[in-house]
C-alpha cells in the first residue's frame, strides 16, 4: 500500500524501493489475500483513493508477480499456522502464502519484524536501513 501513497512521505520511499527491488529480481510473491486488501486500501482507505481505472492498473501490474491462490486446504493450514504461533487468522494465511511458496523472508509492517515462523522470517521494509 505505502509503495503507492504518496502522502505516507518516507514509508512510501521505503516501500517504492523494495517493491522496485522485486521487479528487478523477478522475486515478488504476493497471494490473493493481500492484493485483495490492497485494493480496498486503495479504493476505501488511502487518504486520497485511487478511482478504479488506476486500482486495476496497479493490481494488473502485480499479477505479474507469482501469485499464491488461497485454496480450502491453505486456509485449514492457516488454522494450524494461527494455533502455532498464537496469531491473528488473516496473518496466518499470509504466513502459510509465503511459506507455500517457498518464500523465504515476507515483508511485513504488522507482524514482529526479525521473528521467524517456520521457514519464513519477517522483515519490516519500512525501517530505514531495511530497503
Amino acid at each position: 500500500m505505502y509503495a503507492h501513497h504518496t502522502a505516507a512521505r518516507a514509508k512510501h520511499e521505503h516501500a517504492q524501493a523494495l517493491v522496485q527491488d522485486l521487479w528487478r529480481d523477478r522475486s515478488g510473491v504476493v497471494s490473493t489475500q493481500v492484493l485483495q486488501e490492497l485494493c480496498v486500501n486503495l479504493r476505501r482507505k488511502a487518504k486520497r483513493p485511487v478511482d478504479l481505472r488506476k486500482a486495476r492498473e496497479i493490481l494488473t501490474d502485480y499479477l505479474a508477480w507469482d501469485v499464491v491462490t488461497n485454496t480450502g486446504e491453505s486456509i485449514l493450514e492457516a488454522l494450524d499456522v494461527q494455533e502455532r504461533f498464537q496469531i491473528s487468522f488473516w496473518d496466518a494465511l499470509i504466513l502459510q502464502a509465503a511459506e507455500s511458496s517457498g518464500a523465504k523472508i515476507l515483508y511485513s509492517e504488522d507482524l514482529s519484524d526479525g521473528q521467524s515462523y517456520g521457514a519464513v522470517r519477517v522483515v519490516n521494509p519500512l525501517e530505514p536501513d531495511r530497503t
